[in-house]
């Protein structure tokens, strides 16, 4: 198969929106989450290939940024994703809550921190983990706040302060605040949960109303919207049920989702033990594949032996993640309808000096799976928006002041297929 020569595109600056601060509009700002799909990508995307009464789908729907998007446009939407937190965020986040109802809610469960016994809570066991990322002080309020939310009778004002206070959980341990990774900041200035709960749970009321007006203006309260927990390699969506997908997989090698939110997911009970939540996740380390065999992708083989002849098991996740991509591109085929476009965001970058071209291999999958080309858009991905600098020699994410730094993913290309 001949390959477009990625490395050929020029940038569109166009499709950079680096002054844009789309990432607080809406409901987009309720959760901090990695590389975070830019709003006004999925924004245009929706305008130039959806529109009012189709249905979009994302199949990594992450924290939910396409069905928000989706939803303001007046769209039906769908996602999946494997990971119930992120579920649980974009949930709330397609959720508008008439706002006086939200606020009476707010103010009862403030109200009650006034009522908050130390004596009970502080030393109070949850789980050993996280014993060891919070101070007692903070761990028992924290404990307090999942305990009012809990008794909340409405779900979905429940759901919306779980999601506040998993936001906040970094904030309050000693979770290095700048950092994807887990590691400890010593010497961080921790803050207090009920103070950092009010500002956050303020925000995403203000984010709430917005949301709310903007979707009763339009008349697209009502509009259909559904995240469920599934994985992208087999979503059970039907057959032939979404007009177009906007979606962006896990980059390879970047990020251990599951690890990233792993505060939550003690706290909240969605695992006692992280070792088996992070094995089916597409792209992790933690998969236990010992194989280089790559289907269906003379690329993708090409790379994964220059790779096995530096480093074997990087050989092996990156093998695993070709794999995954092409289940997931045969998975799209499956439930776009003849006609519909497909439009994926993906990064190519540089692993052990071996240049990692996913998006290539990525195109080739789509190509097989029964869709043709419409345009392959290259973009720079701000700096704010995603970590962009790794070490060479340990391949981890770094800063600029490490002299053995190296840019991994400057840019990202927006490939767009229809479906044959």
């Amino acid at each position: 198969m001949r390959y477009p020569n990625f490395d050929n595109i020029s940038v569109d600056n166009g499709w950079a929106f680096s002054s844009v601060r789309s990432i607080e509009r809406w409901t987009h700002g309720y959760h901090r989450y990695p590389a975070k799909f830019l709003p006004d990508v999925v924004k245009r995307l929706i305008e130039s290939y959806a529109g009012e009464g189709k249905t979009v789908a994302d199949p990594f729907a992450g924290c939910g940024t396409t069905l928000v998007e989706a939803k303001i446009h007046g769209c039906k939407s769908i996602g999946t994703d494997i990971n119930p937190i992120a579920v649980l965020i974009t949930k709330v986040k397609t959720t508008p809550i008439e706002p006086d109802d939200l606020e009476k809610h707010y103010s009862g469960y403030v109200a009650k921190f006034k009522g908050y016994d130390r004596e009970r809570f502080v030393g109070l066991k949850v789980h050993e983990r996280l014993d060891y990322w919070f101070r007692e002080e903070e761990k028992g309020k924290i404990a307090y706040l999942y305990q009012l939310a809990s008794e909340e009778s409405d779900t979905d004002i429940k759901d919306f302060f779980l999601v506040a206070i998993s936001h906040i959980l970094k904030s309050c341990s000693w979770w290095l605040q700048s950092s994807t990774k887990a590691q400890k900041d010593p010497n961080k200035n921790i803050q207090d949960p009920f103070l950092a709960f009010k500002q956050h749970c303020t925000s995403m009321i203000k984010g709430n109303k917005q949301f709310y007006n903007e979707l009763s203006k339009k008349r697209f309260i009502d509009i259909e919207c559904n995240i469920r927990l599934s994985d992208a390699r087999h979503t059970e969506l039907k057959d032939e049920s979404a007009d177009v997908i906007i979606t962006s997989p896990p980059y390879v090698t970047s990020y251990e989702y599951a690890d990233i939110h792993q505060l939550t997911g003690y706290w909240m009970n969605y695992f006692s033990d992280i070792t088996k939540f992070r094995r089916p996740f597409i792209g992790t380390s933690y998969s236990g594949n010992k194989s280089i065999d790559i289907q269906n992708s003379f690329l993708g083989k090409k790379i994964v032996n220059e790779l096995y002849g530096k480093e074997k098991k990087l050989a092996f996740d990156v093998a695993n993640y070709f794999n995954d991509i092409l289940a997931v591109s045969y998975e799209m085929a499956r439930i776009l309808r003849p006609g519909g476009v497909a439009c994926v965001v993906i990064g190519n970058t540089t692993l052990r000096n071996v240049h990692v071209k996913s998006a290539e291999v990525l195109y080739g999958y789509l190509c097989k799976a029964g869709f043709m080309k419409v345009e392959v858009i290259k973009r720079n991905i701000p700096f704010k928006l995603m970590p962009t600098l790794r070490d060479e020699k340990t391949g981890k994410f770094t800063t600029m002041e490490n002299r053995n730094c190296k840019k991994v993913y400057p840019d990202e290309f927006i490939i767009i297929m229809k479906k044959k």
